[in-house]
């Protein structure tokens, strides 16, 4: 595995780390009296119990035991002379478990006595210390080290002193923090990670004493401070005594949550700290499965000798919307909810007046924010046939098995749909059914491979087929996203995957998009802007604040306020002012637009689009 370069791989991708040892230990019956560390040479055995679980759970990295396995706390036990032994034997565990397939970190935790200025111990001492534990675990064969749960910034550096001394293997040097975001000595979170970026580590973080939510507020600081991968690993929330006990109550579901936003947030590498088991790194490795591909997963690499790829229909052949974005003209379109219902009647009749209007196709969202609404693939079959205009199909990863998408995909192909949008979709607890299971396979980037895939004739496991599918592939994009190093990267994927075009999150400040979009220019696909209209002050702090990716500039918030102030039919025409400003703006620097239509009122879609008549289009 060291042959590995884990770095190149954290670029790539998510990276998952395992959850807390002393924990399941303690579970086992290893009470807090006894030197976990030890039991690495007293019950190898149960060492190798608790890595498998977090192996099968889903985690990218394990983490030795070997947390307190330094001379300062092993001397609490008499078991200094075991040091060498102790670390060497963590690390030969853990690496039987992860094979060729995991990571292996060396975990070292502070050293339990103060250091100078604070105690009698000098950083020599302390360098020293750190340095023979470092040692060991790299005799044992870690591929990286894990400097976790640390407070003083002066011991963190000699601990990064002391594994550079011995090696150049990555290292992820991790805080502990109060629920202020200061680590516990005081240090504010941009201080500590200024310090800790200047010196000699590869990745910088946070691990213990707090739960997700406190975490989450260090994060969005940290990111403004250091451009290098930031990682997150929180307790099970905050430790309650119970009967005398500590524990951990925050659900599984409830770090999988946090798991997200952490890495929207910009988090390069997540995991779990105490009170965390299997069971929440199962569930966090779903959020990291849905926002980051994952190595294992093969839709990407099918071995070439089973490729017997067909030609590919041309892109300017596959639709009349593919055809005018190959040309280089605008293209337009407007997105219209699916009914709540089994009655298309009024969407037919929307429809029809925008064809009239001269829009070039309708988006049809894939039950879009997790609610309940007649099929997007059914509703754009009946547009299509019914009315004659062509649809851009929300197609989303939420719902549906490996199996399932490729007879869509197949049945999609057999009724004329070609243009789809691939969405990884919004997860069941923000809709009307929280309880529903979501499936989550792949995320957009491994649907875009596999419908790419198809259009070349070949399903999945590389088997030919019939003949090969003729889709138009677009993606979603989102311009004001915090974390824009990973939006981008990930857009990177998904046009080497095989994206043709991209509609943005809706763009409300316009100077954002034209500041993204030079970033993105290397890769030389269509962009068309998503625009919505805003109707009203209410709708205005709905996008602000329930909407991810959306984000109303308080200047406009100033001028929906003020016209709310008059009436509300000043308000929506205040809203169409400004979305119709933000065409004008961007008409240059895109290839065409999506525009919303709010509560399926398309004539507000149709006032926004004529903004285009000036610049000579259709519409």
């Amino acid at each position: 595995m060291r042959k590995k370069d884990f770095l190149k791989d954290l670029d790539k991708r998510v990276i998952l780390f395992d959850g807390a040892m002393g924990t399941m230990l303690y579970s086992r019956g290893i009470f807090i009296n006894q030197c976990f560390d030890q039991i690495n040479l007293s019950n190898p055995k149960l060492i190798k119990e608790m890595h498998t679980a977090y192996a099968n759970a889903g985690a990218d990295v394990l983490q030795t035991n070997s947390f307190g396995a330094n001379r300062f706390k092993l001397a609490n036990h008499g078991l200094t002379d075991s040091l060498e032994a102790m670390n060497y034997q963590a690390a030969k565990l853990a690496k039987d478990v992860a094979g060729e397939q995991l990571y292996v970190a060396g975990s070292i935790g502070p050293l339990g006595v103060k250091i100078e200025p604070w105690g009698k111990i000098s950083r020599d001492e302390a360098h020293k210390a750190f340095a023979e534990q470092a040692q060991a675990l790299f005799n044992g064969g870690v591929d990286l080290f894990v400097l976790e749960t640390f407070s003083d910034l002066s011991e963190i550096e000699q601990a990064i002193r002391a594994v550079r001394a011995v090696c150049d293997l990555p290292i992820v040097a991790q805080m502990t923090i109060d629920e202020s975001g200061n680590s516990l000595y005081g240090t504010a979170t941009e201080t500590f990670t200024y310090c800790l970026d200047k010196w000699d580590t590869d990745v910088i973080g946070l691990n213990c004493s707090v739960g997700p939510p406190a975490m989450m507020g260090a994060l969005e600081k940290m990111v403004h401070v250091t451009k290098k991968p930031i990682s997150i690993q929180p307790n099970a929330g905050n430790p309650r005594v119970v009967e005398e006990r500590n524990m951990y109550l925050a659900s599984p579901e409830f770090m999988g949550e946090y798991a997200m936003r952490f890495i929207k947030a910009g988090a390069r590498l997540v995991g779990g700290c105490c009170g965390s088991t299997p069971e929440y790194i199962k569930a966090m490795e779903k959020s990291v499965r849905m926002l980051s591909p994952r190595q294992h997963n093969f839709i990407i690499n099918i071995p070439p000798e089973l490729l017997q790829e067909a030609e590919p229909v041309p892109t300017a052949e596959k639709s009349l919307f593919a055809g005018k974005l190959s040309r280089g003209e605008l293209v337009t379109s407007v997105e219209i909810v699916p009914p709540r219902g089994s009655d298309a009647s009024k969407v037919i009749a929307a429809t029809r007046r925008l064809k009239d209007f001269g829009v070039d196709a309708i988006n049809v969202p894939d039950g879009p924010r997790a609610m309940c609404r007649m099929g997007a693939q059914h509703l754009s079959i009946i547009l299509e046939q019914q009315v004659g205009i062509e649809t851009i199909l929300h197609y989303c990863c939420r719902d549906r098995n490996l199996l399932g998408m490729q007879s869509d995909i197949m049945g999609l192909s057999a009724v004329g749909l070609r243009n789809i949008l691939i969405i990884t979709g919004d997860p069941p607890k923000m809709g009307d059914y929280p309880d529903a299971t979501a499936v989550f396979d792949v995320d957009s980037i491994g649907l875009t491979n596999m419908v790419n895939r198809m259009n070349h004739g070949l399903d999945l496991g590389g088997t030919k087929l019939d003949a090969p599918s003729a889709f138009h592939i677009g993606v979603g994009l989102n311009p004001g996203a915090i974390a824009v190093e990973q939006e981008i990267k990930r857009f990177e994927w998904k046009v080497e995957a095989g994206a043709e075009y991209a509609i943005t999150q809706p763009v409300f400040d316009p100077a954002i998009l034209l500041k993204f979009l030079p970033k993105i220019a290397h890769l030389k696909i269509p962009i068309i802007a998503g625009i919505w209209p805003l109707v009203s002050l209410r709708n205005a702090e709905f996008m602000n604040n329930e909407i991810p990716g959306a984000d109303v500039p308080e200047r406009y918030m100033k001028r929906m306020r003020k016209a709310q102030e008059k009436s509300k039919e000043a308000a929506l025409e205040e809203g169409l002012r400004i979305a119709r400003e933000a065409v004008e703006q961007c008409v240059e620097h895109v290839r065409g637009f999506q525009v919303s239509a709010p509560f399926g009122r398309v004539e507000y879609a149709m006032t926004v689009l004529s903004a285009l008549k000036q610049f000579g289009g259709k519409v």
